[in-house]
């Protein structure tokens, strides 16, 4: 690279750099950030909206019903965003929150009524229409309904109703002419089958059409071209793919077994005041430069080209937020502040194979070239393998675990790009400019070979007996406190207590000399606030309080503020991560697990890699696991994140020294056993380990230090996640490897 271009490439990255720094933090900490910036932030960082059904009828409905309306209605808001929260209140409302929003009114209109969709017959028994095609003053077709809906349910005209779809999908087909045209795809409850197939070969034979009608207009009548048995229908149309997912969203929300109305709604104000979002801040700037610091000072010139690429790496991760619309909470602000240090694992690979090939005396630019080529490898592996599990918590997960698997999808990406990209960019410029000494670059040494495997038996104890205690532990809690985990108001509700103070109250106020009084009586520092927008009313989200505690709670805002005693109210909350979210969590993990196996298998060609590396997942999930028991530590929805990352980070480490095992296994000479090669393996990739280690580390702490405690309470776990994931990686994994391989010698 001649040295004028190389000038011209540093000098364009130094201003993509500022263009893309303008652009993330135009608009951040002020009130303005979402508009600014278009970032969708979350319910605790910018408030939203907050509407409250309640369930028509005299009787009071089944948990049954109450657990399967929520879990559709769940299914529902994430339309607007995955952080959005659907929870039981008192014995028959359900209570919708969905963050980034400001007019309850154009929600509710969205949403409609729920519980209200049928499928109407052309004509009725008698022969009579039903409704009829008309043209608006727009000159579009709609379709009017001629008789009451109560006469149409008498007479048998209701074909089906909402209750009788079992789903309802956006998707694609083919047409006549093999054109591609968007639909919409129902399937039918197993009674719903039977009904639909008597409606539309009736239908069918009389060509006619069947409406679907909702929220008192019809939303659709398409023909019916054939009579349709096994339960799948197909709604086509000149459809957009937003039309189709809207007409799918609706027949959804029409499915549900009971029917709502609108009891209140609120726009709500940030749980969290702008302090947590400084402190964040404060947090991600120290640890950012620790770890940059810390580059520079092992890898020299390469750490400073790091330094430019993870400031690239953070500045387009923010941008691609407001691209994709990825609604940011703050727990998705430590993730993504997390992810800075994981990004660097990349760059430590690629660095440390650059030194490899200096220390056999290659020259400086034919170490780098090869150094890239040689860690390719294992930085595709190792982000493939974390990608697949990102698909599949996206698809198959729901609420926090989606918008969890969004941000970690893009983090990767982005930091393959920057590592593989940028970074090679940015060195070869800083190579072309002049910069070829070797010294400046460091040259590795040859360190000295570890015998792990001779330990491999204390590992194994030490990991059983680490779990076992943990499960111990959690055996005495679920004897003494009731659950083996302190679970929090997001998995096992609460109460609800709205008070109306005599002034406006900050949230910093509300936290300072509010919430400390809560705790007292409560025993639990797990409070959560929100503030009504446009009143004095706050409402507080804690532990499930008993009748006298609900009296002291009420005497203290009486007494220390003043509040209007007839208008605090408390209610009975369910919580907000219901029974089958966390079914659909566990499932997503567990196939995301199967499929990492698979490709694992896939890509080494021995089985015993992916079960290896699929048992240190395991064995890192528990240690955690009794951490959280052993700590008391609140399990809330940041739970599933910390658990999820964890597992992220290990299966990247894992999948480093397995690279380096199958790549010395090819060269491994005769006189080289096993076991010599295991433990050589390991060690080379020693030092990746424990810098890498180190990094993401500084992140992680400087979020402890400066964090608020919801923030603290998600970057202590992690902390003995990394420990643990690098202590798994490095004495579990080859271990394990070593020991399948000669007790189990036959691949497969």
């Amino acid at each position: 690279m001649k040295k004028n271009k190389a000038i011209v490439i540093l000098l364009v990255m130094v201003l993509l750099l500022c263009g893309l720094s303008y652009t993330a933090v135009e608009g951040i900490g002020t009130e303005k950030a979402g508009a600014a910036s278009g970032i969708r932030l979350g319910l605790d960082l910018a408030g939203g909206v907050s509407i409250t059904y309640q369930v028509v009828g005299e009787e009071e409905p089944s948990g049954e019903d109450m657990a399967d309306t929520i879990y559709k209605l769940q299914k529902r808001v994430e339309v607007y965003s995955t952080e959005a929260q659907v929870y039981q209140e008192g014995e028959d409302r359900i209570n919708i929150e969905i963050p980034g929003v400001s007019d309850a009114n154009a929600i509710l209109e969205e949403l409609g009524k729920p519980g209200s969709l049928f499928f109407i017959a052309e004509k009725s028994p008698e022969g009579d229409m039903n409704y009829t095609m008309t043209v608006d003053e727009n000159g579009e077709w709609t379709y009017i309904l001629l008789r009451d809906i109560a006469d149409l349910q008498a007479d048998g005209s209701i074909v089906l109703a909402g209750t009788d779809v079992m789903d309802a999908r956006a998707g694609s087909a083919s047409d006549n002419m093999q054109n591609s045209q968007f639909v919409v795809d129902l399937t039918m409850t197993q009674d719903g089958t039977k009904k639909f197939a008597d409606a539309t070969t009736k239908a069918f034979q009389n060509g006619e059409t069947i409406a679907i009608y909702y929220d008192d207009e019809i939303i659709s009548a398409p023909m019916v071209n054939a009579a349709i048995t096994d339960g799948n229908a197909q709604i086509t149309g000149s459809y957009t793919y937003d039309e189709a997912e809207a007409l799918a969203s609706t027949i959804r929300i029409g499915g549900l077994k009971l029917e709502l109305e609108e009891l209140r709604s609120n726009v709500v104000g940030a749980q969290l005041g702008s302090a947590a979002i400084n402190t964040s801040l404060k947090a991600a700037a120290v640890g950012f430069v620790l770890v940059v610091i810390f580059m520079i000072a092992v890898y020299w010139l390469m750490g400073v080209a790091a330094g430019l690429a993870l400031s690239i790496y953070t500045a387009l991760i923010v941008v691609l937020l407001n691209l994709f619309e990825i609604t940011l909470t703050l727990p998705g602000i430590a993730g993504i502040i997390l992810s800075i240090g994981m990004a660097v694992d990349a760059n430590v690979i690629i660095f440390a194979r650059i030194r490899e090939e200096l220390a056999t005396g290659k020259t400086v630019q034919s170490s780098i070239k090869i150094g890239f080529e040689k860690a390719f490898s294992a930085i595709l592996d190792g982000n493939i393998t974390t990608l697949i599990a990102a698909v599949v918590l996206a698809v198959m997960g729901s609420g926090t675990v989606k918008g969890f698997a969004y941000t970690l999808a893009l983090g990767i990406v982005v930091s393959m790009f920057t590592a593989l990209v940028i970074t090679k960019l940015i060195i070869k410029a800083m190579y072309g400019a002049g910069l070829k000494k070797a010294s400046l670059y460091g040259v590795g040494k040859e360190g000295k070979m570890i015998a792990f495997l001779s330990k491999k038996n204390i590992f194994f104890t030490a990991s059983v007996a680490v779990i076992a205690a943990g499960f111990v532990v959690m055996g005495v809690n679920a004897a003494s406190k009731g659950s083996p985990l302190n679970y929090s108001l997001e998995f096992v509700g609460g109460t609800s207590t709205n008070v109306t103070f005599n002034e406006d109250m900050s949230i910093e106020d509300i936290d300072g000399n509010v919430v400390p009084l809560i705790e007292a009586i409560t025993g639990d520092g797990n409070v959560q606030t929100q503030k009504v927008a446009g009143t004095n009313e706050v409402i507080f989200k804690t532990r499930t309080l008993t009748v006298e505690e609900r009296e002291q709670f009420k005497d203290a805002m009486v007494t220390n503020f003043s509040a209007d005693a007839e208008k605090i109210t408390a209610e009975t909350i369910s919580s907000t991560i219901s029974s089958e979210m966390q079914s659909d969590a566990i499932i997503a993990i567990l196939v995301a697990t199967a499929c990492m196996l698979v490709y694992i298998w896939f890509r080494f060609k021995d089985i015993r890699f992916g079960t290896s590396a699929v048992l240190a997942l395991v064995h890192d999930v528990l240690v955690v696991l009794a951490f959280y028991a052993v700590a008391r530590i609140s399990v809330s929805s940041t739970f599933i994140a910390c658990m999820l990352t964890i597992v992220g980070y290990s299966i990247n480490a894992t999948i480093v020294i397995f690279d380096r095992i199958r790549e010395n296994l090819t060269m491994m000479g005769k006189k080289e056993s096993l076991e010599e090669m295991v433990n050589k393996s390991i060690s080379q990739t020693l030092s990746r380990s424990i810098f890498t280690s180190l990094t993401t580390f500084f992140m992680v702490a400087a979020l402890f230090v400066f964090g608020v405690t919801s923030i603290r309470e998600f970057a202590l776990p992690l902390m003995v996640g990394i420990v643990c994931g690098t202590y798994s990686s490095v004495c579990i994994t080859g271990a394990l490897w070593y020991v399948f391989r000669t007790k189990i010698v036959k691949k497969g």
